[in-house]
């Protein structure tokens, strides 16, 4: 007993002395560090690179887990793997570097602050509204044979296809989306990216699929872009085609075509609304069994 209330003293000690020892410039040095790291994290959740970053911390952790139980085989490839890892990371993140340099070169001391702004709320509250707009717009679109892409972002960050069109920041519409996929207009041909239930941006470009060869020809320009789209991200991308208004959903590099407003309402709301479990359902496994057994 004595032993051990002699070495908690002994670590809180040492983690006094790590505090005392901490001086004026070690204070800057770190705020300044986390400062670059925090604006860094920002810039990198408007992309892709996210997801490459979160894959990178795996690799890391598995690295350390095959040290620790001696993984020969999974350490070596591992260690390969790093040894080119400096290079890959270039590679892989050189649209996110040149557009991190661009906004690095642009921003104003305003713009960096360590106060985030305000989180979106709640999902249902968020989408439901914007979902219910959708449909409608896609409805009278599809009747005109009006060609449309409304693309609906989830969690890989768009800023890359946002940053090519026009930000209108707005709350959806039946009439709103009708005004920007009016044919002739400057927005008409681009494609309208909406975040957190609120048309972000619209006459964006989106990037084409990767075996554009493979996709059926009788799909046009925006189809291909829809299928583009999801390739590279987890957005739901929706389609009206100008020649039949047939309304088609391009989701995991797949287009399915053929909705009715009804079954793209569901789809949206099973996609875009997680689903919460009810206040009476028990929420531990007990309850769950007690629950079954009663029935």
């Amino acid at each position: 007993m004595f032993d051990t209330i002699k070495s908690f003293g002994d670590f809180l000690n040492a983690i006094w002395g790590v505090f005392i020892s901490i001086g004026i410039n070690d204070v800057i040095d770190i705020a300044i560090l986390s400062f670059i790291i925090y604006h860094a994290i920002k810039l990198i959740r408007e992309t892709r690179a996210l997801q490459l970053v979160q894959g990178i911390f795996l690799l890391i952790i598995f690295y350390v887990i095959s040290i620790i139980f001696s993984l020969q085989t999974i350490r070596f490839l591992l260690k390969s793997c790093f040894q080119w890892g400096l290079l890959a990371l270039v590679i892989l993140f050189q649209p996110e570097l040149r557009r991190m340099i661009e906004k690095i070169g642009r921003a104003k001391l305003s713009d960096l602050s360590f106060i985030p702004s305000s989180d979106s709320g709640d999902s249902d509250e968020i989408w439901t509204p914007a979902i219910n707009a959708i449909c409608e717009a896609v409805q009278n679109l599809s009747a005109t044979c009006t060609g449309a892409l409304i693309i609906c972002e989830r969690k890989t960050r768009l800023g890359e296809q946002i940053d090519t069109g026009t930000i209108l920041n707005c709350t959806p519409s039946a009439a709103v989306f009708g005004n920007i996929f009016y044919p002739n207009t400057p927005l008409h041909d681009g494609a309208v990216i909406m975040r957190d239930g609120r048309i972000l941006a619209a006459g964006c470009f989106l990037p084409k699929p990767q075996k554009e060869e493979l996709v059926a020809k009788q799909l046009g320009s925006r189809h291909r872009a829809a299928i583009g789209m999801s390739e590279n991200s987890d957005a739901i991308v929706i389609v009206v085609s100008e020649e039949t208004g047939t309304i088609s959903v391009a989701e995991n590099g797949e287009l399915t075509r053929g909705f009715s407003k009804e079954s793209l309402a569901k789809l949206l709301k099973n996609r875009l609304i997680p689903e919460t479990q009810s206040e009476s359902e028990p929420t531990n496994f007990a309850g769950r069994m007690i629950s079954k057994w009663k029935k």
